[in-house]
């Protein structure tokens, strides 16, 4: 692999974990033009949220995030990195996420829009507390 490869390479991861701690922080600070701001504008989108059914396109994803960041208390949470992998121009990060007292796994999806890492893709659903990781030691976001 050529310099140039890996310094695109870890840019890239750099920049999607910037991306995916915006995401986390708008959830928990409930802003949401910093959740509409996070999201692919222009690709398709979906997001499939604990107990919800498939939510899809920018309408649909974004009444959801105004509902649930209208909740006026914030939950706790704290994200724990299991892995990041990218394809070119789009990338998956898988995390568990500890709401409150309940363990989710989240997928998100994210893609290159204007040269920037978007969300195109959340989905989390309940999960047992993890027992050990996968290829990436745990990164706290928050």
């Amino acid at each position: 692999m050529s310099d140039d490869t890996e310094t695109r390479q870890r840019a890239d991861i750099q920049a999607l974990l910037r991306a995916h701690a915006a995401f986390y922080e708008a959830f928990v600070t409930r802003d949401f033009a910093a959740m509409q701001a996070i999201w692919a504008a222009r690709l398709p989108i979906a997001c499939i949220h604990p107990g919800w059914g498939a939510l899809v396109g920018r309408e649909a994803v974004m009444t959801s995030w105004r509902t649930i960041l209208a909740n006026p208390s914030s939950p706790t949470l704290a994200v724990d990195l299991i892995d990041v992998t990218v394809y070119d121009s789009t990338a998956r990060i898988l995390a568990y996420e500890r709401i409150n007292d309940a363990v989710l796994i989240a997928t998100n999806l994210l893609a290159r829009e204007d040269g920037a890492w978007k969300i195109v893709h959340h989905q989390s659903g309940p999960t047992p507390p993890p027992t050990e990781y996968a290829t990436v030691p745990p990164h706290r976001l928050n």
